[in-house]
């Protein structure tokens, strides 16, 4: 299996996400929707950058569970209640991201959202992971 990120050079210089992820021979993980909950089911972390790591570290948790390592991410996408407080701490979510994943860098986008289905939730991340066939 090999994963491969795809950077034109006639697109922007991309920062913490590859403009396009190809996986060849794998299995693919569709992970669900993950919020700050932690496994009693309460929101935990105050905070943008505290749930945003509570979040990552669900969907690593889901991966791994598949199989499937950080590396293996393709594409995650990130719904935020308040974009501007995201944009704020980008620097403390980048080293977050570099702390649980490393430098592996999936096709990403973040979407503004009035409200995510856990009320107190102020991010949740859902992905796609390309893992080797066994």
């Amino acid at each position: 299996m090999s994963i491969q990120r795809v950077n034109p050079e006639t697109l922007a210089r991309p920062a913490g996400f590859a403009h396009a992820v190809v996986a060849d021979d794998c299995r693919l993980v569709f992970l669900a929707g993950q919020t700050a909950l932690d496994a009693t089911g309460k929101i935990v972390g105050d905070g943008i950058v505290a749930q945003f790591e509570q979040a990552l570290g669900n969907i690593l948790t889901a991966l791994g569970a598949a199989g499937g390592s950080p590396e293996q991410l393709t594409e995650l996408t990130i719904y935020i209640v308040d974009v501007a407080d995201y944009r704020a701490h980008a620097g403390e979510i980048g080293a977050v991201w570099r702390k649980l994943v490393g430098r592996h860098y999936p096709a990403m986008a973040a979407v503004g959202a009035t409200r995510l289905w856990d009320t107190e939730a102020l991010v949740e991340i859902k992905g796609t992971a390309a893992i080797p066939k066994s």
